[in-house]
């Protein structure tokens, strides 16, 4: 049988805590005791954990269970794939964060365009930990062992500025002929000679900084409207690479998923 699974809101190097929504679940829906065992993710890592102490408070804030940390249990890494997501109406924007998030990607910043409406600009930042609690939510459902990193909204051109993923894909819908597949695999062989492979750092840079884990391929996608002649330069200037996904043209939140889609068959 699956052992349930949570991720932890504080650990050590051999303990772990769950406090808030998570430890009011546990401790008093499903009456947590002392040397039950359960799979946590602490620190971006799988263990076996048993429980040494649960206090069930009347409000959820004052709920806490501790864990003992036992051996590492194997798992999957995240995908690495950084997704520059153009900010659009929130709820289609929360509908691709969490599935993004279920499809494995490493990191999400919501980038500012000149297309996107104003309103939405004024009001991205104070959204940002609501997308941080979905991405956190759909990390649990989905059974990963990390939380992607939504980063705070930033202006496309600091967004080009700081990025460091050797590949680098743009979805553009002027272009008509490389699609992203012929992308990824054109990029196969120079990303593995230039980049290790995520599990040979991951260890390493979540100990140091859990925003820190190096991603291979970058993947830009526009706001509704789509990306602006200057800002189609600035991308050539940072040397993206434009794309297509085909004929259609599709809303951002569908974009966003198909690529990641894609690019989980290529990237390894």
């Amino acid at each position: 049988m699956t052992r349930r699974r949570w991720i932890a809101d504080a650990w050590t190097a051999t303990t772990a805590s769950l406090t808030g929504d998570q430890a009011a679940h546990l401790a008093r829906v499903l009456r947590a005791e002392p040397g039950q065992i359960y799979d946590v993710v602490a620190n971006g890592f799988l263990h076996r954990a048993e429980i040494t102490h649960v206090t069930a408070g009347a409000n959820d804030q004052d709920n806490e269970v501790l864990f003992t940390l036992h051996e590492e249990l194997s798992s999957d890494a995240a995908l690495p794939l950084h997704l520059l997501l153009a900010v659009f109406k929130f709820d289609h924007m929360e509908w691709a964060i969490e599935k993004a998030t279920e499809l494995g990607i490493a990191k999400i910043t919501p980038v500012l365009a000149r297309r996107t409406e104003k309103h939405l600009a004024q009001s991205a930042l104070k959204r940002a930990e609501r997308w941080r609690r979905i991405a956190l939510e759909a990390s649990k459902q989905s059974r990963r062992t990390d939380i992607p990193n939504i980063a705070d909204p930033i202006p496309l051109k600091q967004a080009l500025a700081e990025e460091s993923s050797p590949t680098r894909i743009l979805l553009s819908e002027t272009e008509q002929s490389t699609t992203l597949t012929d992308a990824l695999e054109d990029s196969q062989s120079t990303t593995k000679d230039r980049v290790p492979h995520p599990s040979q750092s991951h260890r390493e840079a979540r100990d140091e900084d859990p925003s820190s884990i190096q991603t291979t391929h970058a993947l830009a996608i526009g706001p509704e409207g789509g990306w602006t002649p200057e800002e189609m330069s600035l991308f050539t200037t940072h040397q993206w690479q434009p794309v297509t996904l085909g004929p259609r043209i599709l809303r951002a939140e569908t974009a966003a998923i198909a690529a990641i889609a894609i690019a989980s068959t290529h990237i390894t």
